[in-house]
Parts: structure tokens; sequence; C-alpha cells
């Protein structure tokens, strides 16, 4: 798929969704792709899929909130290609509620996959990264991040914790020239999206269709994004042209944020 690149990449969460996005721009920049997945199927068919495109991928799965998973998922990087460049931690999952309606396990449940999934991934990493002439990370946190919808008290707080690692990292892995950066998209057309738009739709496909297309909206490019939109930047940021990015949270969300949701009155009439 790519012609110049001979990284190796770790992506977490990279059988769907944003992740599988990621897996497949990596993989056309020329990195061989460890592709993790919380089940086998779905990881196997997206490293299928890169192989069948002329790429180099393997495919690793399990509870990415387990220490186990992660220290595999390195073990078989380095046994497969002898190095680790680049890790990209996209596992994520979304849940509803405020404080009040947020049970104790499922706060514990999305902290486990969200931060503390993406803690185990790059602590089992980071003595390969450092030794990278390149070494990069990339953490997928969110626009919400820094605004928030109501009722997503857990997952808001989870991705302002990825923000603040990503700033804890950067700086301590200056020294060993490894960079850490987060993107932070807006809402993309994955399969947690479309699984939060039919909590809220009739059950129909219609329906959630149109919810997705009416969240697109709050967007100042008037649509939600691709998966491989987030892949593109990442791909960048994580090579050797970002080489003085470290720290940064950059965001991918259409203006989201740029926007004030006020609008002022139609005048044309």
């Amino acid at each position: 798929m790519g012609e110049h690149d001979e990284r190796v990449a770790l992506v977490t969460g990279g059988s769907q969704g944003i992740g599988k996005g990621i897996a497949l721009a990596l993989a056309r920049q020329g990195s061989a792709i460890v592709c993790h997945g919380q089940t086998e199927d779905p990881a196997q068919e997206t490293a299928a899929e890169i192989n069948r495109a002329g790429g180099k991928a393997i495919a690793v799965w399990g509870p990415i909130g387990a220490s186990d998973t992660s220290r595999f998922a390195v073990e078989q990087a380095i046994s497969r290609y002898g190095r680790l460049d680049t890790l990209v931690t996209s596992a994520g999952i979304q849940r509803y509620g405020d404080v009040p309606s947020t049970p104790e396990e499922t706060w514990d449940e999305v902290f486990d996959v969200n931060v503390k999934g993406v803690f185990l991934a790059a602590r089992a990493a980071l003595p390969y990264l450092r030794q990278s002439p390149a070494g990069a990370i990339a953490i997928i946190s969110s626009v919400q991040a820094t605004a928030t919808q109501n009722k997503v008290a857990a997952y808001t707080a989870s991705k302002g914790a990825l923000n603040a690692l990503t700033r804890a990292m950067a700086v301590d892995e200056a020294e060993y020239g490894v960079r850490v950066n987060s993107i932070s998209p807006g809402s993309v057309d994955t399969p947690m999206l479309r699984t939060s738009a039919a909590l809220f739709s009739d059950g129909s496909e219609e329906s959630a269709q149109q919810i997705v297309a009416n969240w697109g909206t709050a967007h100042a490019l008037g649509r939600v994004a691709r998966p491989e939109e987030i892949g593109e930047v990442v791909s960048f940021v994580t090579s050797p042209r970002a080489s003085f990015v470290t720290g940064a949270e950059i965001r991918v969300d259409g203006g989201l944020l740029a926007r004030i949701a006020a609008p002022l009155p139609d005048t044309k009439n």
C-alpha cells in the first residue's frame, strides 16, 4: 500500500470505526500494522483487508483494559516485525448519563477502556518506542474533552483525562525523542455513532440516519466526518513530517467548536 515508510504501528481499537480508518491510513503510508480489536473476527478482517491491498498487518484481540492484551500486542509487533515505532490508542466506548444516574460499574467500565486501556498500551509500548528514531503516540480523544453534551459525564471525564495524560507523556517522553499528541474528533460516522443514534431513534434505519445527519449540521462543514479523515490526520502527526509537534491537542471537528451555537436572526426577508 505504501512505498517508503518502514515503520511499525500498533493501533488499539483498529478493527472498526475510527481505529480502522487509522489503520488503513497508516498502512497506505507504508507502516506494518498490528491491528487490535476487542474480538477476533473484526480484527482479522481489517488485517486481511490491509494484506489484500499489498500492505502488512497482523491481528490481535482482547479487552484493552487488561494488561495482558497490550503486552501481547506489543510482543507480537516485536516478534513479527522486530520493532515498534507508532502507537495509536483508538479503543473507546460511549455511555450516557449524568453523575446521579451513572452506576459506579458504568463509570469504571468507561475509565477501564478509555483511560486505563491507553495507560496500559503506552506502558507496554514505550520501552520500544524509545528505541525508535521516530517514536510517536497518537491518543484518540474527543471534542468532548473541551465541550460537552448533556448526560455524558463518564465519557467526557475520560476524554479530559486523556488530554491531561497526553501532556504528561509528551513532557516525560521528550528526552527519549518520543512525541505524544491527542486527536479530538467531532462526530464521526462509525458503528459507535450509529449505535448512539439508534438509542434516540424510533427503531428504523431511516430515523437513525436522520439523527446522524442532524448531528452533522452542528459542524460548520455540515456533516459528520468519515473515519479515513481522522486517519489522514493521525498518519501525518505520527510521521517524521510532524517532528516538532508534541503535547498538542489537535481538533478534527469540521468546525464544531469554532462556531457559536446561537445563530444570528434571518434578515433576508
